[in-house]
């Protein structure tokens, strides 16, 4: 499963140009574009997820989008608690498990991002507890180590195998990796036993570089 999050990037001619340049891979990549432009991504084909999602299904929160209206737009997946949304817009926990609920109420997809710093568990542990507290329905895991996001850093391939076993010695969840991921690393990577795939961010909003990825993830 490959993710692509564009996060806050593109304009509406990039992303007619990228949904072109990316037409015959569709059926390898789920796209995560700027909620302005799921219907393009929509319209044209593509497995879309939002970036997020507010826990209301309707009502006066101005600037949200709802599950709901998401799943009527188009919109499979969701991703949920991304590092950026908990440092940059203070969610925590208990508003990431209201938002997974939520959001598989309304029949969406959930790719729930959790991360750490370092080697010890404790801190990924609560996070995936606490976002999963009565949560009986399957979700993603994204593991993206803090400090691997948007850097170029990333760990050492033993460090992720064992993130990987160690999430799922907690669920029964597929798990993805995510953090400064391109067509140079990517070989190493896939070679990463029980994962699933990847959450591709920066490198996610260059098509050439998105088809260089998908080209050497399916040798």
């Amino acid at each position: 499963m490959i993710f692509l999050n564009h996060k806050m990037n593109l304009t509406l001619d990039e992303v007619n140009n990228y949904i072109e340049a990316l037409k015959n891979y569709k059926e390898k990549i789920i796209v995560l574009p700027t909620a302005l432009y799921a219907k393009e991504f929509i319209n044209s084909g593509y497995k879309v997820g939002l970036q997020n999602i507010y826990y209301e299904e309707k009502g006066m929160y101005t600037g949200e989008i709802s599950p709901y209206q998401a799943f009527q737009l188009g919109a499979s997946y969701v991703l949920i608690g991304h590092y950026e949304r908990r440092s940059i817009f203070g969610e925590n926990n208990e508003m990431v498990n209201k938002k997974i609920k939520s959001a598989l109420k309304n029949k969406l997809k959930v790719v729930l991002c959790v991360g750490d710093n370092d080697d010890n568990n404790d801190f990924l542990t609560r996070q995936i507890k606490e976002c999963l507290k009565d949560v009986q329905e399957s979700v993603i895991i994204a593991y993206e180590p803090i400090y691997a996001i948007g850097t170029g850093i990333i760990p050492k391939i033993e460090d992720i195998q064992n993130k990987v076993n160690y999430i799922k010695s907690l669920t029964n969840s597929k798990v993805l990796y995510g953090g400064s991921i391109n067509a140079h690393n990517i070989d190493e990577l896939k070679t990463i036993k029980n994962l699933d795939g990847f959450l591709i961010g920066k490198a996610s909003i260059d098509a050439q570089e998105v088809i260089k990825i998908l080209e050497v993830a399916s040798k």
